[in-house]
């Protein structure tokens, strides 16, 4: 098949789509794929009507790859994609949309609650800089569940951008006009303590399985944007480790088996498509979800590769078994 595979942008995230974007062209090539590469510039439109490719693979993150933009430009051009729609990828583009998505969700099939995610506020920058939420910080504390520390971030884009830990509210605004310098929304959330994993996903629907989980445990501070592009500054564990979780080993097992279940209820709630990434804390209760990803990254440093290594998969075989679906 022609494969045109989309990366770069202009998005705080393009050194990491082209890394990926490298990454999924080899592994394509790989598997016999004719690979157009593609840089999604003003040319992107007449290349993509002139080669006439029979499907295309968004390596692109953050804005435009993950926000339903590339997504539904392609939708309009009737080229088939792998991943999720343009209205889906609009959903999970929203970090503060996991409330609502969950309890919709939870109503229609009534099924026991598996995920829960940290309880915060969403602060608009205009309401911040103009109207004058800014003076009024000190009820962040009555506002989110436990006080401080919280966790301060852009409610859209990926790669740790504009993420910080706040211990004090004396350091609470700088946190949050650095989280504001990348979106026109700011998250102010329970900051969740435990072990950090992300779990990757296969399929669609009910047929969807999960990858096994990749702990992450940074050799020191955050597992923040510097860190994943430091092969040295975190140490990856695939499959989890059962002693992260508990020293029973049928307990751990047990645990491991119910944050992959929580990982699956929202990616379905959501109804991704192909594949994604669910990054989960497990906080010695429960599994706490912090993020979902339409377009995990495929880099060298990257988690999902990981996970399919893990389970025994080939990079190549995996997304060859992505895009012929299409053909």
């Amino acid at each position: 098949m022609k494969v045109a595979v989309l990366m770069g942008g202009s998005s705080f995230e393009r050194e990491f789509s082209l890394a990926s974007g490298k990454q999924v062209c080899e592994a394509l090539e790989e598997a016999g794929h004719k690979v157009v590469p593609l840089d999604t510039t003003s040319d992107l439109v007449p290349t993509l009507r002139s080669e006439r490719p029979d499907v295309a693979y968004s390596a692109l993150h953050g804005k435009h790859g993950e926000d339903g933009t590339i997504q539904s430009l392609l939708e309009f051009l009737g080229i088939p994609f792998v991943g999720s729609p343009a209205s889906v990828c609009r959903s999970t583009w929203n970090k503060d949309s996991l409330h609502t998505t969950m309890a919709a969700y939870r109503a229609m099939t009534g099924d026991a609650p598996i995920a829960s995610w940290p309880q915060g506020i969403s602060i608009a920058r205009d309401a911040f800089k103009d109207m004058g939420a800014a003076t009024a910080l000190d009820l962040v504390e009555d506002r989110v569940i436990g006080g401080y520390p919280v966790a301060v971030k852009p409610a859209h884009g990926g790669s740790a951008l504009g993420v910080h830990r706040v211990d004090r509210v004396e350091d609470l605004g700088e946190a949050i006009l650095d989280a504001l310098s990348f979106d026109e929304h700011v998250v102010i959330e329970q900051w969740i303590e435990g072990v950090e994993m992300a779990v990757s996903i296969l399929g669609d629907g009910w047929d969807a399985h999960a990858l096994p989980p990749v702990e992450i445990v940074p050799k020191s501070g955050l597992y923040d944007t510097a860190a994943r592009l430091d092969a040295d500054a975190v140490e990856y564990y695939t499959p989890v480790r059962l002693e992260s979780l508990s020293p029973d080993e049928a307990q751990a097992q047990a645990i491991r088996a119910e944050i992959e279940r929580a990982a699956l209820e929202v990616y379905r709630a959501y109804d991704l498509h192909d594949l994604g990434r669910i990054d989960v804390i497990w906080d010695g209760a429960q599994a706490c979800v912090i993020e979902t990803n339409v377009s995990p990254g495929m880099t060298e440093l990257s988690l999902f590769p990981a996970a399919c290594a893990a389970a025994g998969l080939s990079l190549s075989g995996v997304l060859d078994r992505l895009v012929s679906q299409y053909a």
